[in-house]
């Protein structure tokens, strides 16, 4: 797959979108073959910074002592002290509050009180700081070239089936910085792969409202139950009594 592809593709994505009263996200979908994602060793986990913004920076809690306080209250959207941990200790309120960012980074030195006291929800959505996106930080830590970089970083997973999904911007966006996002992702999936590209099956993008286009194809893909449009339980019932009240007048 190359640019001028994805960039042909996109194209057509713009050609046969309907316009709607929201700015659609676009959303890439490449299907994987060859691959056992029961198995550990064959699981994708990986972060992509990406060249442009999705449209919309992530939002990022940083969970630290006073050593990084001050930077960390100038760089992130909320930053969190040691001993304010407490304040979240409700399951709820820290569920909520959890909810509320896309990712989380640490000071190392207070790294298992981090863990001992958000880790139950942290870890199950995905969120606990990961040494692989560089979340978990020094004490001495310059953290404005992080925040530079998490604003645009991806989390790329297969989870319960051989499908990657990620944001790759919105459509105000220009075709070149989709496309230099698509690609970004792509590149470092198909890196990751045991066997390249030839795990590969297929490569999509989409409007959040839209048809699949299928990147080397010239017609977008419309999904078979997705053209059969289920009638509402309203007019389902409105229909019933219509032929109900016509049998009673004949």
């Amino acid at each position: 797959m190359n640019k001028k592809q994805v960039l042909d593709t996109i194209q057509k994505l713009r050609e046969t979108n309907e316009q709607r009263k929201f700015l659609q996200t676009v959303d890439l979908i490449i299907n994987l073959k060859g691959i056992d994602i029961k198995k550990p060793d064959q699981k994708l986990d990986l972060f992509v910074t990406l060249p442009y913004s999705k449209g919309k920076d992530n939002k990022i809690c940083a969970l630290v002592d006073h050593e990084l306080y001050d930077q960390a209250k100038k760089f992130f959207n909320k930053a969190v002290l040691r001993e304010e941990f407490i304040k979240y200790e409700n399951k709820k309120v820290q569920k909520k509050f959890v909810r509320e960012f896309d990712f989380f980074i640490a000071q190392a030195n207070i790294m298992t009180n981090v863990a001992s006291s958000f880790g139950r929800t942290l870890g199950p959505l995905g969120k606990m700081p990961n040494p692989k996106a560089e979340c978990i930080v020094s004490p001495s830590a310059n953290l404005e070239p992080i925040s530079n970089r998490l604003k645009t970083l991806v989390h790329i997973q297969t989870k319960n089936d051989s499908v990657i999904r990620a944001p790759v911007g919105n459509e105000k966006m220009t075709d070149d910085q989709i496309a230099e996002n698509v690609m970004g992702i792509y590149n470092a999936v198909v890196h990751a792969l045991p066997q390249d590209q030839a795990n590969i099956s297929n490569v999509n993008i989409k409007f959040s409202m839209s048809y699949l286009v299928r990147v080397g194809e010239t017609e977008p893909r419309v999904i078979l139950h997705a053209q059969k449009k289920k009638k509402s339980k309203y007019k389902a019932k409105k229909e019933r009594k219509s032929k109900v009240k016509e049998k009673s007048e004949k």
